[in-house]
């Protein structure tokens, strides 16, 4: 399930998207039942995405995010995970496969320095 509609990638791919906020970053839903979060971030260089957190062990490759056509966003949904959960991005560059992780732009909450993890 995305939280980005065509309207919303169409507006995005334009520049006039207007209430990003609630599109990118890590949201918490429930999808067939099952609660978790959907995570979207806007990586255009990126060659692939991933999301870590304790919800996965840090695992840097756990939780791949997809691309949502040429716009340079990518999403995911990851089961089981709620409010509270500290978690970053893994981005692998289409240039040299260059690694690294990443805190969210458009998290609402963020870990007290010097840890620099998002939280939903």
């Amino acid at each position: 399930m995305s939280l980005l509609s065509d309207h919303d990638l169409y507006l995005f791919n334009e520049g006039s998207h207007t209430r990003l906020y609630e599109r990118l970053g890590a949201h918490p839903t429930v999808v067939n039942g099952t609660e978790g979060a959907n995570f979207a971030v806007w990586a255009p260089d990126a060659h692939k995405v991933y999301v870590m957190g304790a919800f996965n062990g840090w695992n840097k490759t756990g939780h791949e995010l997809h691309p949502l056509g040429q716009s340079g966003i990518w999403e995911t949904f990851v089961p089981n995970v709620r409010r509270g959960h500290a978690y970053k991005y893994h981005v692998v560059s289409r240039y040299h496969n260059y690694g690294v992780d990443k805190a969210d732009p458009f998290a609402f909450y963020a870990e007290n320095p010097p840890r620099t993890a998002s939280i939903i």
